[in-house]
């Protein structure tokens, strides 16, 4: 069996990131698609919290729209344009709102 230095270097890693209580995926910390930087922040996912969040939604459109809401929210300090994200957040709760009505 071949020793796989750089593997055992990369676990060896995400144990001291989880031991020291940073919460980094050190496999994915570049990964755009699966683990975004701007999704990953924190304690939980974005998409775990939202995922939690939407489940009594009365209705998928207003569960998305949550979702929507929430979505720009979580991430609203991580990203290049926060004023931009907040705009996008109250469109889809303004939208949210109207179908409560």
């Amino acid at each position: 069996m071949d020793y796989d230095y750089e593997k055992f270097k990369k676990d060896l890693e995400r144990f001291e990131a989880w031991d020291t209580g940073k919460v980094v995926n050190m496999y994915n910390k570049s990964d755009s698609v699966n683990s975004p930087a701007h999704y990953t922040r924190g304690s939980s996912e974005a998409i775990d919290i939202i995922e939690e969040a939407i489940q009594d939604a009365p209705s998928p459109a207003e569960g998305m729209l949550q979702a929507q809401v929430l979505k720009y929210l979580l991430r609203l300090w991580l990203k290049e344009n926060p004023a931009q994200d907040a705009q996008k957040a109250k469109w889809y709760l303004e939208r949210l709102i109207s179908k409560l009505d």
